[in-house]
C-alpha cells in the first residue's frame, strides 16, 4: 500500500507498478492509505507473527479473526498521528472496531487479488531465495556476518541488536524468545514489531529485488535450460513435497515425476528425506538460487 501511494521511493517497484495500477480499485487503497497511513507507525494488526508455512489466505484469515480491542488501540494509535478530516476519521473507526475490521478484510482482499496475486510465485521464490542465502552466509560467517548487511540501520554486538527507527524509541528485552527475522519484499527500510505477545521481530529488505523482479517467469526461463516438466518440478519444491504431489503440482504422472526428481537430486537442485512412510522433496539452497537467478 505504502508502494502505491509513495512510488516516488521505490524505483526498483516502477514496472510492477505500472503493470498493476489501472487495476488497483480506488477505493480499497484510499481505505487502506488511511488505516496504514504512508509513513512512520504501522497498526499491528497487519504484521501477523511469522511462521514458516504462513500462506496469503491465512494471513487473511487472521484478519477476519483479529480481537477488536487492539484494533481500537491501532486506530487511536494512527489518529494521534494524523490531522483533521482523517484523524476524525480514525476516531470514528476506533469506536466501531467490528465495523471496521469487516471492511479492512474486505479492501485487503480486494488489494491482494489486484495487485499481489498475480505475482505472488515470483514473490515467494525471491523471499524464499533471500533466506537461503542467508543460511549460507551465516555457515560461513557466523551470525553477525550474516546480520552486516540486513540493512544500514542495524548494529548487531554480542548482546544487543540496534536498529535506527525515525519516529520511535524503545528498548526491548527478548527476554529469552530470541529475535526473529523477516525478509520484506517492498520494504526499504528496516522495521520491528515489539507489541506482545508477539516475539520480537526484525523485518528488513530481501536481496534480490530488481527492477525486472515483475517480468521474471522462472518457470519459462527454466524450461529452455531443464525442459518443461523438469521445470516445473523444481519450481514447485518451494515446500516439501512428496512425489504424489509433485507431480500434482506439476501436472504429470508420478512416474515421470520420479524420473525428474532422481536427475534433479543428481544435479543437487533437490534433496529428499523421509517422513514416516513418506518421502518429502525440497529444493537445496542452490535449486533455489537457479529458479530465483534465470
Amino acid at each position: 500500500m505504502r508502494t502505491l501511494s509513495r512510488p516516488q521511493e521505490q524505483p526498483l517497484q516502477w514496472g510492477w507498478l505500472r503493470a498493476v495500477r489501472d487495476d488497483v480499485p480506488r477505493d480499497s487503497l484510499d481505505l487502506l492509505r488511511l488505516v496504514v497511513g504512508e509513513t512512520g507507525y504501522s497498526p499491528d494488526l497487519f504484521t501477523s507473527a511469522a511462521s514458516w508455512d504462513l500462506t496469503p489466505a491465512d494471513e487473511i484469515e487472521r484478519l477476519r479473526q483479529a480481537p477488536l480491542e487492539p484494533i481500537s488501540v491501532d486506530m487511536r494509535k494512527r489518529a494521534v498521528r494524523s490531522a483533521g478530516v482523517a484523524r476524525a476519521a480514525l476516531e470514528r473507526m476506533a469506536a466501531d472496531p467490528a465495523r471496521i475490521r469487516a471492511m479492512i478484510v474486505h479492501h485487503v482482499e480486494a488489494l491482494w487479488e489486484a495487485a499481489l496475486a498475480p505475482y505472488w510465485a515470483q514473490i515467494e521464490r525471491i523471499l524464499h531465495a533471500d533466506i537461503g542465502s542467508r543460511v549460507r552466509r551465516m555457515t560461513a560467517d557466523g551470525l553477525a556476518g550474516m546480520a552486516a548487511d540486513l540493512g544500514e540501520r542495524v548494529e548487531w554486538s554480542a548482546d544487543t541488536v540496534r536498529v535506527r527507527i525515525e519516529q520511535h524509541e524503545e528498548i526491548v528485552d527478548c527476554q529469552g524468545r530470541g529475535l526473529v527475522l523477516v525478509p520484506s519484499f517492498f520494504g526499504r527500510h528496516c522495521a520491528v514489531l515489539t507489541e506482545p505477545p508477539a516475539q520480537p521481530t526484525l523485518f528488513y529488505p530481501a536481496l534480490g529485488v530488481s527492477e525486472v523482479w515483475h517480468r521474471a517467469d522462472s518457470a519459462d526461463a527454466l524450461a529452455g535450460l531443464l525442459g518443461e516438466s523438469r521445470a516445473a518440478v523444481l519450481v514447485a519444491l518451494g515446500a516439501s513435497l512428496s512425489t504424489t504431489e509433485t507431480a500434482g503440482e506439476a501436472g504429470i504422472a508420478a512416474s515421470t515425476a520420479s524420473h525428474h526428481l532422481d536427475a534433479l537430486r543428481a544435479a543437487g537442485l533437490i534433496a529428499s528425506r523421509r517422513a514416516g512412510r513418506r518421502v518429502l522433496h525440497a529444493r537445496t539452497p542452490l535449486g533455489d538460487a537457479l529458479v530465483h537467478r534465470v
